[in-house]
């Protein structure tokens, strides 16, 4: 699990010395100052009432600790957070781009925990957790009310053991429940391959330190290969760090044209400038409801400076920058503060709100599909939403079962043996915790294979089509 709104936007100690070398102070209004004589006054009383006079003895550091989550929690922002020297350390790991647990990252809102993104071939990921989906319970503890810390140390876990989670997801009328095993998730963030007609296809799974120049590599690589257009895919991307996705941004964004703009609490606008040349060919960038952050800074500099087409869902919507203070808190601990929001280039704020695709895609239904719940089985004549998913799931597979609304009919029946036959099970047209298990452990093959993928396969087609126009053309 990353911690917090560990990847939405940050500036790493290095990264603002390397923003405030190139002109563009993000940090030049962040001031420093103790408390005053009658605050720190009132805080040490009320530190020695408690201490003094609480009925069982207090631990005072988790007072002091107490206190600055309350004033965390009192800027009602759920991207700035208190992080303790353990939790803090995790999230300069994740930094990094490797950490362990269940590979999702999140926020709190209104004070739920709600998945911001889960992380491309994490156990999250592979279990079906979806952006927006809130999680109620982990192994049966409620999560209701938990400063976001607290929420993800429970989610949190050694390699290997079992996270029971309950989660609400929009549109659906009962909680999921999803078992997913902890594991160690070491992020290779840039993955790259060659479409026929020399279509150069870049994932970014984060922007993490090193993305920058793996980017970079695989880009060179794919050039030298002579690619004709290019398709990048932030789709699921949660963000990163503000300078490495400035750095991509650059690679096509012409010399002079605006990248971001990042304006502070007085107003005060710095605009990232392109020192680059763009690129002579066609580019499109997939993104989805998961597509955050610095990813929404990538789309809107393609789509506002470079002509770049945004094929996919509209974006998750997050317009503010944070920075990270550990050397100032002298005890391994960490504040990350929102700091400033930032800007498209033509000077809209997308928070909230997102970034609209020019070309609306949306995946089959099949993609998004609650799991089955596995306590009871389904059969004949009945009609719940479980037997929907299955459904779907079948019809996604190719098994016709001539319905999706969730009655179990004769026809349905005639779908699950074949499917139970396929899969070298007892056809008997019951839909047991064994066939359940089967058919969503199919239905994820599925939709790995990327032939399945509509949004791909139009960004595809659709740089295909500009590289055609543009040969024409000469």
């Amino acid at each position: 699990m990353l911690l917090g709104s560990v990847l939405t936007l940050v500036l790493t100690s290095a990264s603002f010395a390397n923003q405030a070398s190139t002109g563009q102070g993000v940090l030049a209004s962040v001031v420093s100052g103790g408390l005053k004589q009658d605050e720190a006054k009132k805080i040490g009383t009320a530190l020695d009432l408690i201490q003094g006079n609480y009925y069982e003895d207090v631990d005072r550091s988790k007072l002091v600790d107490g206190a600055i989550n309350g004033m965390m929690e009192s800027l009602e922002d759920p991207y700035s957070t208190y992080m303790g020297k353990q939790t803090a350390q995790e999230f300069e790991e994740s930094i990094e781009g490797s950490f362990s647990g269940i590979g999702a990252e999140v926020s709190s809102e209104d004070g739920n925990v709600v998945i911001v993104s889960p992380i491309k071939g994490s156990p999250a990921e592979k279990a079906g957790l979806r952006a927006k989906d809130i999680i109620l319970t982990v192994n049966g503890e409620s999560l209701s009310g938990l400063e976001l810390n607290d929420a993800v140390s429970k989610i949190r876990g050694p390699k290997g053991s079992e996270a029971k989670l309950t989660v609400r997801r929009s549109g659906v009328s009962t909680p999921l429940q999803y078992t997913i095993v902890r594991d160690d998730v070491d992020l290779e963030t840039v993955n790259a391959h060659m479409e026929p007609g020399k279509v150069g296809v870049i994932e970014i799974t984060q922007f993490s330190l090193n993305t920058g120049d793996r980017f970079k590599e695989e880009l060179a690589k794919l050039e030298s290969e002579g690619m004709k257009g290019l398709v990048i895919d932030v789709r699921n991307n949660p963000g990163g760090v503000l300078s490495v996705v400035i750095d991509i941004a650059e690679q096509f964004v012409p010399k002079g044209k605006l990248i971001v703009q990042v304006e502070d609490k007085n107003k005060k606008r710095e605009k990232s400038e392109s020192k680059g040349t763009g690129k002579d060919y066609p580019v499109a960038l997939l993104m989805n409801k998961g597509s955050a952050s610095a990813s929404e800074i990538l789309a809107g500099a393609l789509q506002q400076s470079a002509g770049a087409k945004l094929i996919g869902e509209n974006s998750f919507g997050k317009g503010t920058v944070q920075t990270s203070f550990d050397k100032q808190m002298g005890d391994g601990s960490l504040l990350k503060i929102t700091i400033a929001k930032w800007l498209t280039p033509n000077g809209s704020w997308i928070h909230k709100k997102g970034i609209k695709p020019d070309i609306a895609v949306d995946q089959p239904d099949y993609f998004s599909v609650a799991p089955i719940n596995k306590d009871k089985s389904l059969e004949y004549n009945m009609n719940n939403t479980d037997v929907k998913s299955a459904q779907i799931m079948l019809d996604g597979l190719g098994f016709k079962p001539g319905r999706k609304d969730g009655f179990f009919d004769e026809k349905t029946v005639a779908a699950v043996k074949s499917f139970q036959s396929s899969a070298k099970l007892s056809a008997n047209g019951v839909i047991d915790a064994k066939t359940a298990e089967a058919l969503e452990n199919a239905l994820i093959e599925h939709i790995r294979d990327p032939k399945y993928d509509n949004q791909l396969n139009r960004g595809i087609d659709e740089v295909r089509k500009e590289i055609a126009a543009a040969a024409s053309n000469r």
